[in-house]
């Protein structure tokens, strides 16, 4: 396969189809289209202010924004001055933005759509240039119009393959980040693989909505638009996302076992499942019922469904393909690219799978059970940390993923925990919580869940109710989860049943520390913070925290 980079990409859609639109960003409830002339010239004025600042070749610059037209733009931007970009998650707190921007040595840093600007920015170093993206008052010294008032780089400069393109910071679940060193090569190769696995075309329409700042969102939306010289809309707000989404009618839709749920809940608020169910019995009338459901979510024309950065229950799974919605499992990471394994095309058997190995790349379970990779999307290292990147790698070279799994006859995929979330209870038995949290998130009341147990005779489950649970009595809510228990319980191994679930009253999030930027819990924390209520004897299998 011959691998050509991003800028490559971007130099042949710009001559060849110049007037095509390839990015819509919505402004006060209006799509402003890009076509690819204009944002090639856009990236090459970008690139020119950028090298009229004098900066030493493959200096750090970040990029600090929600997704937006501009985000694309910047990064490519960077790539043809000769730089590298930084891109730091828009829900950051202070203390990882100082860290990232400290520990990566960033010489500017664009800044874009924030929900907290003044405090997100107050923990900028005074010593990095801030530039800023045209969205509301963000302290720069730097707006975005007067850096593309520069003449446009005549030069089509082409990045050498070993060259660094990014330094990917992972999203920080079991302390600080760590910075994945991300080559030209990788990408493009991971890009390239990626549509020719998906089978797409320039026809496609995506939306960019997860975080650019994970390296997903950064191949499956904007590196596989550049390859397949197809459009990209963004989504002006969370309160316009429902809009957005039937504005697009994208025909690839990647999301996460979170808001997946939040879907599917939103759904059964109109529709009580009882009915929904009868409906969805009854020949002919289900077909058209579940194109209703798929319409007022604006997913009616997706072709391709994606799950992934989180594992979702096979019962939700199971729900959406009873209305049309057949949604395929992802898996990979920050330090593969985030190719892995894909569940694609979509197979009703193997539901629960996280798919199998793209081509070219080598999977094998180690004799730990642990899943470990081989191939050409692999990174070399974390920046400044080799320790940690020796720690990552086997001896003979492949990357230890961390994640516990088996490989069927098929070749398909099945994660069974963590090896690090392991924990042994007093008796001496190690459990692993992921598939336990899998299975207990079947009951639609749960939205978050922490399974743990480190010296208790039987494990626990922490939960975080949805949104719509506050609707339900207490009796109600402790009837349905003392049954979701029951079921889950006769399924495990009598050193795995559960003593107890204890509903928590706090929401676990961003913003509080609990949830990385990509919604995975951050399991140390949470089982720090509730410290009592875990060693605290109960009597009822369901209980709940004191408000």
């Amino acid at each position: 396969m011959q691998i050509k980079t991003p800028l490559e990409m971007l130099y042949h859609w710009e001559a060849t189809d110049p007037q095509a639109v390839y990015l819509r960003q919505p402004v006060n409830g209006m799509f402003h289209e890009l076509t690819w002339a204009q944002v090639g010239e856009q990236v090459r004025r970008l690139a020119s202010a950028l090298i009229a600042q004098n900066f030493d070749q493959g200096s750090h610059i970040a990029i600090f924004s929600k997704n937006c037209a501009e985000w694309f733009i910047t990064d490519l931007a960077i790539m043809m001055a000769g730089h590298i970009s930084v891109p730091v998650y828009a829900t950051a707190g202070q203390e990882t933005i100082r860290y990232i921007l400290n520990h990566s040595n960033c010489k500017a840093v664009f800044i874009g759509k924030l929900d907290d600007t003044q405090n997100q920015c107050a923990a900028i170093p005074d010593d990095v240039l801030r530039i800023a993206f045209p969205y509301g008052d963000i302290p720069a010294r730097y707006r975005w119009h007067e850096m593309l008032q520069q003449p446009p780089l005549a030069s089509s400069p082409v990045p050498a393959a070993d060259d660094t393109m990014s330094i990917i910071y992972t999203s920080g679940s079991t302390g600080n980040p760590k910075g994945v060193i991300n080559t030209f090569a990788a990408y493009s190769w991971s890009c390239q693989t990626l549509i020719n696995a998906l089978d797409s075309d320039r026809r496609e329409r995506m939306v960019s909505y997860l975080p650019l700042a994970h390296i997903t969102e950064r191949v499956y939306i904007e590196g596989a638009s550049l390859y397949l010289g197809c459009s990209v809309s963004f989504v002006e707000s969370l309160d316009t996302f429902v809009d957005d989404i039937k504005a697009v009618q994208p025909t690839i839709f990647i999301s996460v076992p979170r808001l997946w749920t939040r879907f599917q809940m939103g759904v059964l608020a109109k529709i009580p499942p009882k009915k929904l169910n009868r409906l969805l019995n009854i020949p002919l009338l289900n077909k058209i019922v579940a194109r209703k459901i798929r319409q007022q979510l604006g997913l009616d024309s997706v072709r391709i469904f994606g799950s992934g950065s989180a594992p979702i229950s096979p019962a939700t799974l199971h729900w959406y393909q009873r209305i049309g919605i057949n949604i395929c499992e992802g898996w990979g990471m920050s330090e593969n690219n985030g190719l892995g394994t894909l569940s694609y095309p979509f197979r009703a058997d193997k539901v629960g799978c996280i798919g199998h190995p793209y081509d070219g790349l080598s999977l094998r379970i180690s004799d730990e059970g642990e899943i470990q990779l081989q191939g050409p999307c692999v990174m070399d290292e974390y920046y400044l940390e080799p320790e940690k990147t020796a720690e990552t790698f086997t001896d003979d070279g492949w990357l230890k993923t961390g994640d516990k799994g088996t490989v069927d006859e098929d070749g398909y995929v099945s994660i069974t925990g963590r090896l690090k979330e392991i924990f042994k209870t007093a008796k001496g038995k190690y459990v692993a919580p992921v598939p336990i949290e899998a299975e207990l998130m079947e009951n639609p009341l749960i939205e978050q869940i922490c399974v743990t147990g480190t010296n208790l005779k039987q494990p626990i489950a922490l939960v975080v109710l949805t949104p719509e649970a506050r609707h339900h009595n207490i009796s109600h809510i402790s009837h349905s989860l003392e049954k979701t228990l029951r079921q889950v319980n006769s399924r495990l191994e009598s050193h795995a049943v559960l003593d107890r679930l204890v509903v928590i009253q706090d929401n676990w999030s961003v913003d509080n520390g609990l949830l990385t930027p990509t919604l995975k819990i951050k399991r140390h924390l949470i089982e720090g913070k509730y410290q009592d209520l875990i060693q605290h004897d109960h009597t009822d299998t369901v209980c709940f925290q004191a408000a």
